[in-house]
C-alpha cells in the first residue's frame, strides 16, 4: 500500500517530458506563423505549404490541450431560436451540476439529467449528445472535476461518492428527473436509482436510459474488460496509480492520470489515429478549410484529458470489472445494498452499439433481467445498427436514431 500512494514516476516523468517539447511546441508556432505569412513568397510554394502543414502538425503534437467549453449558445425549438446560458445548479468538491437553460422560453420541457462518465475525458466529451437533446429536454449534465486541480485536503472521492452525487443530484432538480448514464456512469447510476427505489425516495427517476454501458462485463468481454480482469488490483496500484505533480493544485493526490487513459485508447485504434494524421497533413497541404477544421474540433476535445481520484478508479475495476458485484447481486454501497428488483416504477431503456468494442453487447441490456419486477411494458431495448461505442452519443446515429428512440420512449411512459 505505500508503494501505491508513494508512486509518482510515471506522472513526473510524463510532466518532464511535456516541459522539455515546450520550446518545440513555441519553435512549430514560430513556423506556422512564418510559413502562413502572406507577405512570405515561399507561402505560395509547395515546399512552403508542407512546412506549414508539419509545423501545424508538430505544434499539435506538443500541446497540452486544456479543458474545452460546451459552447453551446443557442437552440432551435420548434422554428424558433432561444439562446442558451450555462447556469451551475450545485456545486461541490469533485462535481459541478450544469443546466442549459433556455432563456425567455415559456414552454415547459421534461428534464434530463445526462451523467457524463468520469474516465478521462471531460464532460464536455457529451457537447454533441447535450446538442441532440436540448431542443426537446430541459438539459443538466454532471460536470466532473480534474483531480490533478483539487487540493489533497479536500478529502477522497470514490464509487460510493460518485453514487451519493447522482441521488443528490436527482433530488436538487426534483421529482420526475429523467436520468441518462453514458458508458461508465451505468453502474453508479443503476445502483443509485435502486438505493432510490428501495428507501423509496419521492425523487426517484420517472425514467433511466443506460448507453454503452458495463452492468455486466462477463457477457461479450472487449479488450478493456479483460485487461481489468486478467491483471491483480495490485498490478494496478503499481502500475497505472500516480501521485500529482508540485506544479499541480492537486500536489500528491494519489490519481489515475488522464494521459495514461488516453494512451490506452489511442492504442486500441492506432492505425485508425495514425490515418487522421495523415489526412490531416494532406487537408493542410491541400488547404481543405472544412476538413482541417473538422479534423481539429474531434481531436481538441478527444486529447483533452483529466485526471481521475484513484479511490473510485481502483473500487470501479474491482467493483465492476473483476467482482461483478452487481449482476452477482452482491454490490453494497455504503452499508445499503444494491436491490435491482425494487425498482418498479423508474422506466428503463437500454442502448447498446452493434459495434461497439468498449462496452460489448448484451453488456447493458441485463440490466433489464436485473430488474425483475419492473413491469415489461416499462422495459425496452434498443441496438443500433452500425454503431459503435461514440456513434451511440454523438454523430449522425445518434440524432438520426437514438434521439428519436429516447423521445419516443419518454413521451409513452
Amino acid at each position: 500500500m505505500l508503494n501505491y500512494y508513494s508512486n509518482g514516476h510515471i506522472y513526473t516523468a510524463h510532466e518532464f517530458q511535456r516541459a522539455s517539447m515546450a520550446p518545440m511546441n513555441m519553435a512549430a508556432k514560430m513556423g506556422v506563423d512564418f510559413y502562413n505569412n502572406t507577405f512570405n513568397p515561399f507561402a505560395y510554394t509547395e515546399f512552403g505549404k508542407k512546412m506549414s502543414a508539419s509545423c501545424s502538425l508538430l505544434e499539435r503534437m506538443t500541446r497540452k490541450f486544456a479543458k474545452p467549453d460546451f459552447d453551446i449558445d443557442s437552440v432551435d425549438v420548434d422554428g424558433t431560436t432561444y439562446k442558451v446560458q450555462e447556469k451551475v445548479i450545485r456545486s461541490r468538491t469533485f462535481c459541478r451540476l450544469l443546466n442549459f437553460k433556455k432563456k425567455n422560453m415559456d414552454k415547459k420541457q421534461e428534464k434530463l439529467l445526462l451523467v457524463a462518465p468520469m474516465s478521462g475525458h471531460y464532460a464536455t466529451l457529451l457537447r454533441g449528445t447535450v446538442k441532440g437533446l436540448l431542443p426537446y429536454y430541459d438539459v443538466y449534465i454532471t460536470d466532473w472535476a480534474n483531480a490533478q486541480d483539487i487540493p489533497i485536503n479536500k478529502g477522497t472521492f470514490d464509487l460510493d461518492d460518485y453514487i451519493n452525487y447522482v441521488i443528490n443530484f436527482i433530488e436538487v432538480i426534483g421529482e420526475n428527473t429523467n436520468v441518462m448514464a453514458v458508458c461508465q456512469p451505468a453502474v453508479p447510476v443503476f445502483a443509485a436509482v435502486s438505493i432510490m427505489s428501495s428507501e423509496k425516495n419521492k425523487f426517484v427517476p420517472k425514467s433511466m436510459i443506460l448507453m454503452g454501458g458495463p452492468i455486466d462485463t462477463r457477457k461479450n468481454p472487449t479488450e478493456v474488460n479483460r485487461l481489468a480482469e486478467e491483471k491483480s488490483l495490485e498490478w494496478f496500484k503499481n502500475n497505472v496509480i500516480s501521485r500529482v505533480p508540485a506544479n499541480y493544485k492537486g500536489f500528491l493526490r494519489p490519481v489515475y492520470p488522464g494521459f495514461v487513459q488516453l494512451s490506452g485508447f489511442m492504442t486500441m485504434n492506432l492505425e485508425r489515429h495514425i490515418e487522421a494524421h495523415n489526412n490531416l497533413f494532406e487537408h493542410l497541404v491541400e488547404g481543405d478549410g472544412d476538413s482541417v477544421e473538422s479534423h481539429k474540433k474531434f481531436y481538441n476535445e478527444y486529447l483533452s484529458v483529466m485526471d481521475i481520484p484513484s479511490e473510485f478508479y481502483l473500487q470501479t475495476v474491482k467493483t465492476v470489472f473483476q467482482d461483478h458485484s452487481l449482476p452477482m447481486g452482491e454490490m453494497v454501497s455504503r452499508g445499503r445494498k444494491i436491490i435491482p428488483s425494487d425498482i418498479k416504477k423508474t422506466a428503463l431503456l437500454t442502448i447498446e452499439g452493434e459495434r461497439d468494442d468498449i462496452s460489448g453487447k448484451g453488456q447493458t441490456k441485463a440490466s433489464l433481467e436485473l430488474c425483475s419486477n419492473l413491469p415489461k411494458n416499462k422495459k425496452r431495448h434498443y441496438e443500433v445498427e452500425g454503431a459503435g461505442h461514440y456513434g451511440i452519443f454523438n454523430g449522425r446515429k445518434f440524432l438520426n436514431k437514438v434521439v428519436p428512440e429516447v423521445r419516443n420512449f419518454i413521451e409513452k411512459i
